[in-house]
């Protein structure tokens, strides 16, 4: 019954608002900002590397790097990209990389205004995200509601479900478990984690992603070492595709839209879910900006080195042959057999679960800053989602993924609709903040934020939060 609504809502945001929207407003970041993201590229590693500040409200900078990569790196990275490739050929992934580097951009001044526009939450720790900046940078709380209640639902519930359905298909694949335990296995796991709050999960995140990502990563270099001969070829042939230049895949209408969409719901670059956890951060240097550098390396790493890793060993194994019906996570799997033996599915389903257990823990520190911005955040609301996120888990373990995923996509495709809206309103602000800390840079300082110097913000930002580690 819900289908015909989901399919039409996903028609509206994919087909006309966000598959021009996301290019659009990267785009015009990317321009307004000066190619950031190419010329202050070496700053987004300086930024992540801080977190000398002494400071209990928040948490540091490579957490928060850690947590959002937890959110963003899932079963996108792996499922998603074989769908991409799947249903638009190996162009797709080309326009996977357009969205990437333009969203660098977008995430930069999601995050930076995320940053700029925190608050405290009753025990004196940081929160904040897009519903905050959109209720006081632009003075519509009534939109911060909206937003709250979509991300909610998107990622403390569907999006968990859809991370829990990719473990449950890998682990039936690969060792038989039945999905109904594999959820309720998934859940209890999910429970010790979540019940400790944001600093547990940045904690827990802080060890857990850069070890998947390197054991992932590596494997991948391993393959594309061992196919040295043809990965020049395999690129050239990815971009020939992306212009339907080749008659395989889906031409060039069907290769971008399935590589902008495989795109963001990866890298989640301009949707507002990664702000929520950039607000929680205590800056090292103390400027909004440093942290819109941090998320914008998040993009990079997660799309332009996990999906491109993802993408390289599912085309340089050959199961790809026109008539397969093979998509999703089984053509990882089968790819990845074909590079290392019988060992590959095994592989394949041990990276999902890490990649997508990560993924439960980061979306649900999202929605805990929603409810915080509803007034709900007190531990009766809090209990109550995490009960609810332990229930999606469960249920999505064993529900059609097809459903799940077209719910994912309208949800996220209101979530991002709002957040587009709101940045570029508040792209003046943006730019003043980056024009401010390279400023400082170039002066041989480093960056720190002065709220004296912004007199149009008096009101809407918290000025001890900032003050505190303002000198004069």
């Amino acid at each position: 019954m819900l289908d015909p609504i989901i399919n039409f809502l996903n028609d509206i945001f994919w087909g006309y608002i966000l598959i021009y929207g996301l290019l659009a407003v990267g785009i015009f970041f990317t321009v307004r900002l000066g190619f950031i993201q190419f010329v202050h590229f070496g700053e987004m590693f300086r930024a992540v590397t801080g977190g000398k500040k002494n400071d209990s409200a928040g948490i540091t900078p490579f957490q928060a790097l850690c947590t959002s990569l937890a959110s963003r790196v899932g079963t996108g990275n792996l499922a998603g990209v074989a769908v991409a490739l799947y249903l638009g050929g190996p162009g797709a992934i080309f326009w996977m990389w357009m969205v990437a580097l333009v969203g660098m951009a977008t995430a930069y001044s999601e995050s930076t205004l995320a940053q700029l526009y925190k608050t405290k939450n009753d025990n004196g720790e940081y929160r904040g995200g897009p519903a905050f900046y959109i209720a006081k940078g632009l003075g519509a709380p009534w939109a911060g509601a909206i937003f709250s209640v979509c991300l909610i639902l998107a990622f403390g519930l569907v999006f968990n479900a859809v991370q829990a359905n990719s473990i449950a298909d890998a682990f039936q694949g690969a060792f038989g478990f039945d999905k109904l335990w594999v959820g309720v296995g998934l859940a209890l796991l999910t429970a010790v984690v979540i019940f400790g709050g944001i600093k547990q999960i940045a904690r827990v995140a802080e060890i857990i992603v850069p070890f998947m990502a390197v054991i992932y990563l590596l494997v991948a270099l391993y393959v594309v070492i061992i196919h040295i001969g043809e990965v020049p070829g395999m690129l050239g042939h990815i971009v020939q595709s992306a212009f339907g230049l080749d008659a395989a895949g889906g031409g060039i209408a069907g290769a971008l839209l399935n590589g902008v969409k495989r795109g963001l719901f990866s890298n989640e670059a301009g949707m507002g879910s990664a702000p929520n956890i950039a607000a929680v951060a205590t800056p090292d240097p103390h400027h909004p900006s440093s942290q819109g550098f941090v998320q914008a390396l998040g993009v990079f790493i997660d799309t332009i080195l996990i999906c491109t890793a993802t993408a390289l060993m599912i085309l340089l194994s050959g199961v790809m042959v026109p008539g397969s019906e093979l998509t999703g996570t089984p053509l990882t799997q089968a790819a990845m057999s074909v590079h290392i033996g019988g060992a590959g599915q095994y592989f394949i389903a041990i990276a999902i679960l890490f990649f997508a257990f990560t993924s439960i823990i980061g979306n649900y520190s999202y929605a805990e800053n929603a409810m915080t911005f509803l007034r709900i955040g007190n531990l009766p609301g809090l209990t109550a989602l995490r009960i609810g996120v332990l229930g999606m888990v469960i249920w999505g373990a064993y529900e059609s993924v097809a459903t799940v995923f077209n719910a994912a996509d309208a949800s996220m495709g209101l979530m991002a609709t709002v957040n587009l809206i709101a940045i570029v309103l508040l792209s003046g602000t943006v730019v003043k903040l980056t024009r401010d800390y390279t400023n400082q840079r170039k002066a041989g300082k480093e960056p720190l934020f002065h709220a004296a110097d912004y007199p149009e913000l008096s009101g809407k930002i918290d000025q001890s939060i900032w003050n505190k580690h303002d000198p004069g």
